[in-house]
């Protein structure tokens, strides 16, 4: 079985293609939030399992 766009005879450029996949690009930043930080005491302990995590390997 071919793919989705096998038997499509229509194809963009590559500038084209770097627009478009710019431009979604832009419009995921946009609608996408940052990650708020964690806690002080939260991170404390990320901190702490990292730590444990590097010591056991």
């Amino acid at each position: 079985m071919a793919g989705p766009f096998a038997n499509d005879s229509e194809q963009i450029d590559r500038r084209t293609c770097r627009s478009i996949c710019d431009a979604v690009g832009e419009r995921l930043q946009q609608s996408l939030r940052p990650e708020p930080r964690l806690p002080t005491h939260l991170e404390q302990l990320m901190d702490e399992l990292r730590k444990r995590e590097r010591e056991s390997h």
